[in-house]
C-alpha cells in the first residue's frame, strides 16, 4: 500500500513544492491550507501514515492542532507529526517535542532531505506498529497458554472429588458474571475468572478419603479440610505476576462477619475479588450434587444467600447473586450431572 502523507501549511508555494517532491518520490500526498481544514478532514477520512505541519498558521497554530489531534479519533491520535517551520529557536522545538511531534524539518526544505526524512519516519512508524502487533500477539499466546494450564489444574482439583466435578469452572463463571454486573472491565473479569478456577487448588494436598467421605466429617477431618486455603496460598504464591490468585485461594472461606477461616478477616479486610468468589463458591456448593445430598431447591438456595447477607457474604455481591437467581427461572444455573 502506498504511504499517504498530509501536508498542512498556509503557504501555497510550500504546499506545491512538498506535493511535487513527495509525489515524485512515490508517496500519496494530500495538501491542506490550515489546521481547521485538517480537523474537518479527520471527520471523514482514515488516518494517513504521516502529517507534515507548519507551526505559524492563522486562526489555529500547529501546536493547537497537535493538541486537538491527541483528542481526536483513535487512529488519528497515533498519527506521527513532523513539524515544518522556519523558526530555529529552542522554545519552538521544545514545545513541539513536548506535545508529541516526531521530528522537525526546517524551511526552506531541501527536496532530497525531505524525502529521506519522510521515508525514514514512515518506515520507523511501520516498524513500531509491527512490533506492537507482534508483542500483542505473543502476549495473547502466553495468556491463552496460561489459561489452558490453569484450566487443566482446575480439572485436576475437581477430579479429586467424585461429587463436585466442574465445581471450579462453575465458580469461575459465576464470579466473572458477578464482577461484570458490578462494573469490572474485561481484564478484571478475566483475572477473577482465573481466581475462581484456582480457589480450591489447596485441595490437592488433602487426602482423597477425607474429600470423598460420604458422611459427616469428624473434628480432625474438618481441621484437615480447613488447611486447604493455606496450602493453596503456598502453591500459588510463586506466581508473582498475579498475586490475586494466592489471595483467592487463601481467603475464599473468610466471612464478612469475621467468623470465617483461616484468619477471621472482617469486611473490607477481605479482598474485594475474594468476596465475590465467596458468594459464587457458596452458591455452587448448594446447587451441586454432594456425597450426602443432592442439589438444593432453588428457593432454598435463594433463602440461604439472603440469610447470609452481611454475615457470611458481602451484601453488595450477595444482591447481585440474588438478581442472577431471580433471572434463572428454569434453574439452569446449577450442576447438571
Amino acid at each position: 500500500m502506498i504511504p499517504q502523507i498530509i501536508v498542512v501549511d498556509d503557504d501555497p508555494i510550500i504546499l506545491k513544492r512538498a506535493w511535487n517532491t513527495l509525489t515524485e518520490a512515490g508517496f500519496k500526498v494530500v495538501v491542506l491550507k490550515s489546521g481547521n481544514a485538517l480537523l474537518e478532514y479527520i471527520e471523514k477520512q482514515p488516518a494517513p501514515n504521516l502529517i507534515l505541519m507548519d507551526i505559524n498558521m492563522p486562526q489555529m497554530d500547529g501546536f493547537e492542532v497537535i493538541q486537538k489531534l491527541k483528542k481526536s479519533k483513535a487512529d488519528w491520535r497515533d498519527t506521527p507529526v513532523i513539524i515544518i517551520t522556519a523558526n530555529e529557536d529552542e522554545e519552538t522545538e521544545t514545545m513541539g517535542l513536548t506535545l508529541g511531534a516526531m521530528d522537525f524539518i526546517r524551511k526552506p526544505f531541501v527536496p532530497s532531505v525531505l524525502v529521506l526524512r519522510v521515508r525514514h519516519a514512515v518506515e520507523l512508524t511501520e516498524l513500531q506498529r509491527n512490533l506492537e502487533t507482534l508483542v500483542y500477539e505473543k502476549t495473547k499466546e502466553n495468556e491463552n497458554l496460561f489459561l489452558h494450564v490453569v484450566e487443566s489444574l482446575a480439572d485436576a482439583i475437581d477430579a479429586k472429588d467424585n461429587y463436585t466435578n466442574g465445581h471450579s469452572g462453575r465458580v469461575a463463571l459465576y464470579a466473572k458474571e458477578i464482577a461484570k454486573r458490578y462494573g469490572y472491565d474485561e481484564k478484571q473479569q478475566e483475572k477473577i475468572f482465573m481466581m475462581g478456577l484456582l480457589h480450591d487448588v489447596g485441595k490437592i494436598g488433602i487426602p482423597d478419603e477425607v474429600i470423598n467421605k460420604p458422611g459427616r466429617l469428624t473434628e480432625e477431618e474438618f481441621a484437615c479440610i480447613k488447611k486447604h486455603p493455606a496450602i493453596g496460598d503456598k502453591i500459588l504464591s510463586n506466581i508473582k505476576e498475579m498475586p490475586e490468585l494466592a489471595a483467592g485461594a487463601r481467603y475464599h472461606h473468610e466471612r464478612v462477619d469475621g467468623k470465617g477461616y483461616p484468619e477471621g478477616l472482617l469486611d473490607e479486610h477481605i479482598p474485594e475479588e475474594v468476596r465475590i468468589i465467596a458468594v459464587a463458591d457458596a452458591y455452587d456448593a448448594m446447587t451441586s450434587n454432594r456425597s450426602y445430598r443432592g442439589v438444593l431447591p432453588q428457593e432454598k438456595v435463594r433463602e440461604e444467600i439472603e440469610k447470609g447477607k452481611g454475615s457470611q457474604f458481602d451484601p453488595t455481591f450477595a444482591d447481585i447473586m440474588l438478581e442472577m437467581i431471580d433471572e434463572d427461572s428454569k434453574y439452569l444455573m446449577r450442576d447438571r450431572q
